[in-house]
């Protein structure tokens, strides 16, 4: 496409050179992605000014650039105020402004994003309509950057897909990732404490959410009105919005295998445990009656799914108590989490493994240790992914939240911990890393997935009944943290809980 026709998108303030002759064929902000054709954009971050890296581009063969002010290089320049939503309506243009040719659902919130864009996955298929989705399972960010997500919208309306259901993050909208995407429907799933380190307030955090909530930018919003943030987003919204609530299954009936329910007269049978589940479920639901989807195709498609990668995803190696890995790594994420545990437990005790990620909102660390140690009978505290902070650091400031933690810094070590404590009837819950399979310790990414490493700590306490448990340092399924050797607040042995507890026996299941 000529650059002369992707300037009818933006207000440009300049143009150096003749943009008639030029033909852009790709759009990046990454200088290192840059080939010939390349409309490069100079946006300027945190940590980096893409007006650098300017000379790098053309030199890789930018046919033009997109800047903020003008740079000594000799290829045509677009001049524009902001370059990000500049580049984001650019990239929209450039692959035919995909979203207008497919149902395209938002799906915001702090907790819930990824397991409501999957249930709305399965209810647009049950319905008979080809759906993909975009959010954290699927690239390095929940959002992709303006010119990655475009490109990606175009190759799905060009293979034949007709609906997306994308998570969409606080950081992306504050950042114009989506500016350029039009959305057939918003849906708010809640709101709690993360991200200040990147926000700020709570308020402003809101604020960033809210704004994906326009008549600009939607065509309808769909809103949990059970979340305080949520109903104050029912009363200031600015284009038609739909509310959901947790009432509206009726009958509900949690187990541990999931939930049954009616919802608009159909029977629902949830295979997602937790009423957590219940209220993405619902939210997709009400996503789906916006898109005119029929009340018994929901039904069907919500109750077809059947897991979600590191979502209250249950590894099962034949043990007589359930061991449940969640994406968990906000307060409110933890405890909604833990609750559900709880209920699923019935009469049998809370396990809990967790931690806090380096690098990222500190203020939340003592809350996440206040809630494990009130709402799990054993709470191991331990890493997550320390990044370039002292692991032992980030766990003496979970700890300013709650004593009453088990501290057992290798990550592996402490998983073993818990599995060697659970007794029949008990719930085990792994949280923090959900899906992921890296722990990120320094400059360092090293293998590490919950999942696997539960699962095969499972099969030798299974096939070796009678040996002693997994111990620190044992290096299959994943490394060390780099973090001291492990320690129990009250004393070596100590496993404080609410239920008494038991020291780690032997496995014969």
């Amino acid at each position: 496409m000529r650059l002369s026709r992707l300037l009818g998108e933006v207000e440009a303030r300049a143009v150096r050179g003749d943009p008639e002759g030029v033909e852009i064929v790709a759009i990046s902000q990454d200088s290192d992605a840059v080939a010939p054709g390349t409309l490069f954009c100079c946006v300027a971050g945190a940590r980096a000014d893409g007006h650098d890296f300017a000379d790098a581009a053309v030199a890789a063969g930018a046919a033009a650039l997109l800047v903020q002010r003008l740079v000594d290089v000799d290829v045509p320049q677009v001049v524009v105020a902001d370059v990000r939503p500049a580049m984001a309506r650019m990239a929209a243009a450039l692959h035919g402004h995909p979203s207008r040719r497919m149902a395209v659902v938002g799906v915001t919130g702090t907790n819930g994003k990824t397991t409501t864009t999957h249930f709305l996955r399965s209810i647009l298929e049950a319905a008979g309509r080809r759906a993909a989705v975009i959010g954290t399972l699927s690239g390095v960010r929940t959002t992709p950057a303006a010119p990655e997500l475009q490109a990606h919208l175009g190759e799905l309306a060009a293979e034949g897909f007709q609906a997306v259901a994308m998570e969409v993050s606080s950081h992306a909208l504050v950042q114009h990732r989506v500016d350029g995407v039009r959305f057939a429907a918003a849906v708010f799933t809640n709101l709690s404490q993360d991200h200040l380190d990147f926000h700020g307030t709570i308020d402003e955090y809101f604020a960033a959410k809210a704004s994906l909530f326009l008549p600009e930018r939607a065509a309808v919003g769909v809103v949990n009105a059970d979340d305080p943030w949520g109903r104050r987003l029912l009363d200031s919204a600015t284009l038609p919005v739909r509310p959901f609530c947790l009432a509206e299954a009726a009958d509900l009936e949690l187990d541990r295998r999931g939930s049954s329910f009616t919802w608009q007269g159909q029977p629902v049978r949830l295979r997602l445990a937790g009423t957590v589940n219940v209220a993405n479920a619902l939210a997709a639901a009400a996503a789906a009656r916006e898109l005119g989807i029929d009340a018994p195709a929901i039904a069907e498609g919500l109750s077809r799914l059947a897991t979600v990668p590191g979502r209250n995803e249950q590894v099962d190696r034949g043990q007589p108590f359930s061991v449940l890995v969640d994406y968990a790594h906000t307060p409110d994420a933890l405890e909604q989490t833990l609750a559900g545990a709880r209920r699923m437990a019935g009469r049998g005790r809370v396990l809990v493994v967790f931690g806090c990620g380096g690098d990222r909102d500190r203020a939340k660390r003592p809350l996440m240790g206040e809630v494990a140690a009130r709402l799990a009978d054993v709470a191991i505290l331990t890493t997550d992914n320390p990044r370039s902070e002292d692991p032992a650091a980030i766990i003496e400031e979970v700890r300013a939240g709650a004593e009453a933690l088990v501290v057992e810094p290798d990550r592996r070590a402490a998983i073993a911990l818990a599995l060697g404590l659970a007794r029949a009837g008990d719930v085990v819950v792994l949280a923090g890393k959900g899906h992921e399979t890296t722990q990120v310790v320094g400059d360092e990414t090293r293998p590490f997935d919950d999942r696997a490493v539960a699962a095969e700590l499972l099969g030798a306490m299974r096939s070796e009944p009678g040996s002693p448990r997994p111990q620190a340092g044992a290096t299959a399924g994943g490394g060390r943290a780099g973090a001291p050797a492990a320690s129990e607040e009250g004393g070596p042995g100590s496993v404080p809980e609410r239920s008494g507890g038991a020291p780690p026996g032997e496995k014969t299941w």
